[in-house]
Order: structure tokens, then sequence, then C-alpha cells
């Protein structure tokens, strides 16, 4: 599959004279919880040619957009952000950009340019706009659950994973792997056994009526009081790579389109 995925992305190349510089998995399949049928997530990150960008009308205005969609075909989702785009999501410490850099799946990538990327996270991560994200993704997800008068077993998923990308970064204050059964094995919880059944649920290896739906109730409601009474203490420090980011940017551009 991942010829028929850099093919496709050299395709959006041509198509759209734009040069990726990152393609990566970023659903189920990144997160090592996926089934047989479950869809190819590929999320990019892509830049123009350097005329595109000496323009009175910025990238995301206009008909200049800052994203490239593609309808799901033959279990293939791909989406893509400009890198300006990606790079302002960067300095706010955006997570979904952040869980795309964190992929355990690489498509595709510029190695040079992506180390320097990666290299300014220490600099650009802040850890409460993070926990807010998973906080508000969490409570959603579990409001639908009880809305709902049918076990959905993504849904607990999708409550649960949150929750413990938000411990990590409450103790760790850094980003956590979004290999979900490797989160869930270095937080080394006493419900491990329980979030075990969960990922063997959700991969097709149990079946929906073995879940533990009480424990698993008692688990959330008291993660997500953990991390509702740990946000107060968390501290914003100052972030001041702007100029770095603009550097990297015009790096970028002479680099990949020097020839």
């Amino acid at each position: 599959m991942k010829d028929i995925i850099v093919a496709k992305i050299k395709e959006i190349e041509k198509e759209k004279n734009i040069k990726v510089l990152y393609a990566c998995e970023a659903g189920s399949r990144a997160w090592g919880v996926h089934s047989i049928d479950s869809d190819y997530d590929v999320r990019f990150i892509y830049v123009h040619p350097t005329d595109y960008y000496l323009s009175i009308d910025p990238i995301g205005i206009g008909k200049k957009r800052d994203t490239i969609d593609f309808p799901i075909h033959s279990s293939l989702d791909l989406h893509g952000w400009e890198l300006t785009k990606a790079l302002k999501l960067y300095r706010k410490s955006n997570p979904g950009l952040l869980e795309w850099l964190h992929s355990p799946i690489i498509y595709f990538e510029s190695p040079s340019i992506m180390k320097r990327l990666i290299d300014l996270e220490a600099e650009v991560f802040q850890p409460m706009p993070c926990v807010h994200h998973y906080i508000h993704m969490a409570k959603n997800n579990l409001r639908k659950i009880d809305e709902s008068p049918e076990i959905n077993i993504k849904l607990y998923f999708q409550v649960v994973r949150p929750i413990l990308m938000a411990k990590w970064i409450i103790i760790y204050s850094t980003f956590p792997s979004i290999h979900f059964t490797s989160l869930v094995h270095q937080l080394s919880l006493p419900e491990n056994a329980v979030i075990e059944v969960l990922i063997k649920i959700k991969t097709k290896q149990l079946s929906e009526s073995n879940l533990p739906v009480g424990e698993l109730q008692s688990f959330i409601t008291n993660e997500i009081d953990f991390l509702e009474q740990s946000v107060p203490q968390l501290k914003t420090k100052q972030i001041r790579v702007t100029k770095k980011l603009d550097s990297l940017f015009r790096v970028t551009l002479k680099e990949i389109w020097r020839n």
C-alpha cells in the first residue's frame, strides 16, 4: 500500500504544482488499533513554488487555499496542509499537527527540512492548549456515549485515547507517543487490563460483549476529574520562535525549488 500512497503523492504534486515535504499515517493505523478493513488516513505538508507566495493576497485568502482534500477512495483518505499554515499551527502547539509529526508511519519526507522542524518542538510545545484540546475531545465523545442507546466501541476509544494523551502531557510536559499500546504501557496504569480489552475489541480480536463497561466508565470519570484538577497547575511559557519559523520557511523554499 505504501507504493500506492507514494505514487498518489507524486500525482498530487504534478497536478497541483506543489512539493510534498512530509506525508504520514494519522488515524487508527498510526495508533496501532486498526482492523483489516480500516481506512488509510494519509496527512501531508506541502509547499508552493516561491512566486506563489510573492503576492498581495496571502495564502488562505480567496482562491489561495491552504489545504488540499481528496474524497475517500478505495479506503484512502488524503488531506494536506500548506507549509505556512502548518508552521503557524506549530507555533500554537496544534495537537493535530503534533500527532502528524509523531506518527510512527511515514510515507515520504524531506529529511533535512523535517529535522529542522522537529528540532524546534521543545521551543514550540505548550502543554496547556494540547491538554484543553484532549479534555474537550474526551468530554464531547463521552456525551455522545451517554446519548447513544448502544455500546459504541469507537466512541469509547475516542474518550480513552485523548484522556491518556492529556495525562501524559500533564505528567511529563512533552508530547506523547501516538501509538496507543505504547502509550498505555509507558503510563503503567492500574486499569491497563481494562484498556487492553478495549484495544482487542477495537481491533476485532474480541467481541463487544467482553467490554467491562462499569470499570471503563469508572476509569473515565476518575481520569477526567484528575485532568480538570491538574489544568490550573499547568504553566505557560513565552514562545519566541517566529523568526526561526520564518527562517525555516525561507530555507525550505530555497532548498525545494533550487532546481
